[in-house]
């Protein structure tokens, strides 16, 4: 029957209207969304609540049969806090701790005054638990320490996380800016030329986004020494390497490809990253995934870059450059395996 004028048809049951918004895709997202919040509370808790020295790469200076006792004493104490060495004299340890061989060293002296040697820019927890657990051997023997930090943040780079931040904001502009063309050109490119100027467009983001990022945190805010154009085209690679493989995500899997990232990214990279806790004082699982992820790579660079010489930068570099090549290879071939078919999206068939 036709409603006559002035009257309205009748409101559509509730039960109606619940049925054609719970969607398999709705509940697929939805608990998508309800994983990825207990696996970042699991994931930062397990990685944080309880932070303790494992197997830290620590030298020993003495003569051969003192350096032989002492090492062998280090290795005995309980739950395994250093992994101890041999080391000819103080200028190779101090050599070797920039190199990022080790993080500390004790040199033993004479007349029963020893020096610790630490470097707080690789990360101030660990140097100061290191200053606290040798001090406490030292005592026990009735020797004297003095701890000298042979590589040490700066004073305006708290807890020598200003690394780390940074690196999580490279980060967060990679994925954001795939997420970003996802929503105004849609998830997968419409073709191959499509494919490549989404690359361009991470590429020109991340070009500016990390000479941005080197400006505010060295000469702007004077947290982070180092070059300024190192960290640019650090800032730039990281970018680069997680929005492409965002972009590549997205092209197989769609949206969820941008959980997909948030996942490797944020939910399992930044709390294995080393930034508020160095890798020796990590859980096993953390510190083992840690440096093959983006933001592990990223903080790793850019405190070689701001505290030890440039040293040790070739692993991680390899690292994020491997996520830029692998991330642009995958997204042009998920355009090609879309090859004539047409996204019906504003700017489908530019983007």
């Amino acid at each position: 029957m036709t409603p006559t004028k002035g009257t309205r048809p009748a409101p559509e049951s509730l039960r109606g209207a619940v049925k054609r918004a719970v969607t398999p895709w709705t509940v697929l997202v939805v608990s998508g969304v309800a994983v990825l919040q207990l696996l970042f509370i699991a994931s930062y808790v397990g990685a944080l609540h309880r932070p303790e020295m494992r197997d830290v790469p620590f030298g020993v200076v003495a003569p051969p049969t003192a350096a032989a006792q002492q090492t062998a004493r280090l290795e005995r104490l309980p739950g395994s806090p250093l992994d101890p060495r041999a080391v000819a004299d103080e200028v190779s340890a101090r050599d070797q701790i920039m190199d990022r061989k080790i993080d500390g060293a004790l040199i033993t002296g004479p007349d029963g005054e020893d020096t610790l040697l630490v470097a707080s820019g690789g990360g101030a927890v660990l140097a100061t638990d290191l200053q606290r657990l040798v001090t406490g051997l030292e005592r026990a023997e009735g020797r004297t320490l003095r701890t000298v930090d042979a590589a040490p943040a700066s004073r305006r780079d708290f807890d020598g996380l200003s690394s780390f931040y940074a690196s999580v904001g490279w980060c967060v502009g990679g994925y954001l800016c795939a997420a970003m063309i996802a929503i105004i050109a849609g998830a997968r490119p419409a073709g191959l030329h499509g494919a490549v100027i989404r690359l361009g467009c991470m590429a020109l983001v991340s070009l500016v986004g990390g000479l941005g990022g080197a400006v505010i945190i060295g000469p702007v805010l004077d947290a982070l020494p180092g070059s300024v154009l190192a960290l640019w085209g650090l800032g730039a690679l990281i970018t680069f390497a997680v929005g492409a493989a965002t972009l590549a995500l997205q092209g197989f899997l769609d949206v969820i490809g941008i959980g997909l990232a948030i996942l490797l990214v944020v939910v399992a990279g930044n709390p294995s990253a080393g930034g508020a806790l160095p890798p020796p004082m990590l859980p096993p699982f953390w510190e083992a995934i840690g440096p093959a992820l983006p933001p592990g790579a990223g903080t790793w660079s850019a405190r070689s870059i701001a505290y030890f010489e440039g040293n040790a930068v070739l692993g991680p570099l390899l690292v994020l450059s491997a996520w830029a090549l692998v991330g642009s290879v995958l997204t042009l071939l998920s355009a090609v395996a879309r090859r004539g078919r047409r996204q019906q999206e504003p700017l489908a068939g530019v983007f």
